[in-house]
């Protein structure tokens, strides 16, 4: 069956190669099959959210695109080395700020010079500047998981994929990553595909949100306007939220 949302990627097919697509994908563990046929397409310069009960099979999709998980059926296509961060910023404690960052780089044919020309750039960009030679165990949360971004951004992808990286910060942190991630998204016009179990994140955030359910998407919502001024969208926000819960079964 055809979703909304496959339709509204083959309308898109016609702009420029995305930065993303998987086409009918599916993946098992043993003899557990965790996507049914999978579907979505993540644009450049678009950010789609996938939101889903745990065990939906949200983080499988984020494995596929990735490259870790490459034992699946169906089509993926990525443009580009893609970048990942995580809820946990997973930084190496043995290491400064700045060589964290430029591990993103270790994919890539680049001096020395440059890679540590571009990790402090990639620092200054989230804010971090004052912080390349500080020990990650220093860092705050919020610090610590824009160090995370800067080491995903460096090598400059044309996709991000974030599996719920803002989790595990407290709101007022939380608000300031999300404006960092807009900031960085409309510098760079990477696409983005964020995974999260956060239904008002997704639609602060995203153009589209798709809603995955025992390994398959069943719904997708496409957000006019989005990114406006909370003000200017509190009724339609209502409907996104009360139309995504329906969905999620809430």
């Amino acid at each position: 069956m055809t979703t909304l949302y496959e339709l509204r990627s083959e309308a898109l097919a016609f702009s420029d190669k995305p930065a993303a697509e998987l086409r009918s994908v599916s993946k098992w563990y043993g003899g557990n099959r965790v996507l049914h046929d999978v579907s979505l397409r993540v644009g450049r310069g678009e950010i789609v959210a996938l939101v889903g009960r745990s065990g939906s099979g949200k983080s499988t999709v984020l494995r596929v695109l990735s490259g870790l998980a490459g034992d699946h059926q169906g089509r993926r296509e990525v443009q580009g080395a893609p970048a990942i961060a995580f809820q946990e910023p997973r930084l190496f404690p043995w290491r400064s700020v700045r060589d964290n960052v430029r591990y993103g780089l270790t994919r890539t044919k680049v001096s020395r010079a440059e890679a540590l020309s571009r990790a402090e750039q990639a620092l200054d960009e989230v804010g971090l500047a004052d912080k390349a030679s500080a020990w990650p165990l220093t860092l705050s949360g919020g610090q610590a998981q824009r160090v995370s971004l800067a080491r995903a951004l460096v090598a400059e992808p044309q996709l991000l994929l974030l599996d719920e990286p803002f989790g595990a910060l407290d709101a007022l942190t939380r608000l300031s990553m999300h404006r960092l991630l807009l900031k960085l998204w409309r510098q760079h016009g990477f696409g983005v595909l964020l995974v999260t179990h956060d239904v008002d994140e997704a639609i602060a955030l995203a153009d589209t949100i798709v809603v995955l359910e025992h390994g398959q998407v069943v719904h997708a919502l496409h957000i006019e306007n989005p990114r406006q001024p909370h003000g200017e969208r509190d009724r339609r926000t209502d409907d996104y939220r009360a139309e995504l819960l329906a969905k999620l079964g809430v």
